[in-house]
């Protein structure tokens, strides 16, 4: 059984930065893409970014487009997000994910394609 784990997690002030990390662990298999998604309090869970390693085609929610970077490594099932220019509204506990359907682009994925999820960490930006 394979299991994704975050790290990185924990409080800033507005305008820091965070790199969070997932890293897969159990049997060994490449996943299509990965992604990182985020549940603030009170709200659903939504897309912050994907990757897909075919192409090396990344897309990001327009929220943290030009501040929030996915990159990874795909032999070792491990994808980053770095986290600049936070701001409070960032606060949310973030998850990634892992998806075996390919997609052309990264753009094509939903929240629905992974089926892979890691436990979550926290991500906390005071003003």
């Amino acid at each position: 059984q394979v299991q994704l784990v975050e790290s990185g997690g924990g409080l800033v002030q507005a305008g820091g930065s965070l790199r969070l990390s997932c890293a897969a662990s159990g049997r060994a298999f490449s996943y299509s893409a990965m992604g990182w998604f985020r549940q603030a309090p009170g709200k659903e869970r939504e897309f912050v970014a994907a990757i897909t390693w075919r192409g090396v085609s990344t897309y990001y929610s327009d929220s943290v487009k030009g501040r929030f970077t996915i990159s990874g490594d795909n032999a070792k099932n491990t994808v980053f997000l770095q986290m600049n220019s936070l701001k409070p509204e960032d606060t949310a506990v973030y998850y990634c994910a892992g998806s075996k359907i390919t997609y052309g682009r990264a753009r094509y994925y939903s929240e629905s394609d992974f089926d892979s999820w890691g436990q979550g960490t926290q991500v906390t930006v005071s003003s």
